[in-house]
């Protein structure tokens, strides 16, 4: 009885120790560094550097706006060709949503004062949308779309502009960036997000959710980006399936990193962990993430 008593003690210990960790991995800002193929790159776009983050969640208690402000500092830092942000700027836009626009803002305004260009999408938490099927916030999400758009960040949704470098000319053929629509809002038009872009033209998709992949046709995004997952947030090492997102989560969960085959033939999506957290402030092995992309024109 001693000995049971003993292990038990320990198990209890030792899940004290995970949880206590739990609380302090949010603030380890994991810097990943990738390549990602865009076919039909133009010239002077080889070897650009694109920063992707996202899922701040200002607003849940305990939130870690510390860990954007240092992943802001990181792409101040290495200067790169654009921002692109992944939604879910706000976890409880009904609770003081001028409060948590401001907070979002203030941390963002050095990337304005750097005049690094920001590109971003909204996330279903900024609609106010915990569970797919509650009633939106649509005036929320309005105030901090228009906030963003007051910093100086292109808000897309379901459109697409051409990204300029310095060394772009008027002859240049450009680089195309297409941005979706909230999935859980049933607003993410693939069709319409890239109906402007020439068949052949280089471009990047980013989106707040990984399932709107799923709606985009053979080859017509073989780099994308999306957000949303966590990376499971609470999840058991080597075990990339089995995640808190996983388990309390009826969607089909493509967690982090390049989601091998998904979606239609020639696409590519790369999941990035966010930085913030959902229903509790705790990161198990699902180190808050900033991507830092390399463009290429092949391998």
């Amino acid at each position: 009885m001693k000995t049971i008593r003993n292990i038990a003690l320990i198990l209890v210990g030792l899940l004290l120790v995970v949880v206590a960790y739990g609380f302090f991995e949010p603030y380890l800002l994991d810097v990943t560094e990738e390549q990602a193929v865009v076919p039909n790159l133009p010239q002077e776009w080889e070897g650009s550097e694109i920063a992707v983050l996202g899922d701040f969640q200002i607003g849940l208690w305990g939130d870690n706006a510390d860990t954007v402000e240092e992943a802001v500092e990181e792409i101040v830092e290495r200067d790169p060709v654009a921002v692109l942000m992944l939604g879910d700027f706000i976890y409880h836009p009904q609770n003081a949503t001028q409060e948590k626009v401001a907070e979002n803002i203030d941390v963002l305004k050095p990337l304005k004062d750097a005049n690094i260009p920001m590109y971003t999408v909204m996330g279903n938490h900024d609609f106010g949308l915990k569970e797919k099927n509650s009633k939106p916030l649509n005036e929320a999400a309005e105030r901090m779309r228009q906030a963003l758009k007051e910093l100086g960040v292109q808000v897309l949704h379901n459109e697409s502009i051409m990204l300029t470098t310095d060394d772009s000319t008027e002859d240049t053929s450009g680089l195309y960036l297409a941005g979706v629509g909230s999935n859980w809002m049933d607003e993410d038009d693939a069709a319409k997000a890239l109906e402007g872009i020439p068949s052949e033209a280089a471009r990047v998709v980013m989106m707040h959710n990984p399932n709107s992949f799923e709606k985009f046709p053979a080859d017509s995004a073989p780099f994308a980006v999306a957000g949303h997952t966590h990376g499971g947030q609470i999840r058991l090492p080597g075990m990339p399936d089995w995640s808190w997102m996983d388990l309390t989560s009826g969607e089909e969960k493509h967690t982090d990193g390049w989601i091998e085959d998904y979606s239609a033939a020639g696409n590519q999506l790369y999941v990035n962990r966010g930085i913030g957290m959902s229903t509790v402030p705790i990161r198990i092995h699902a180190k808050p993430e900033l991507t830092m992309f390399t463009l290429v024109s092949k391998n």
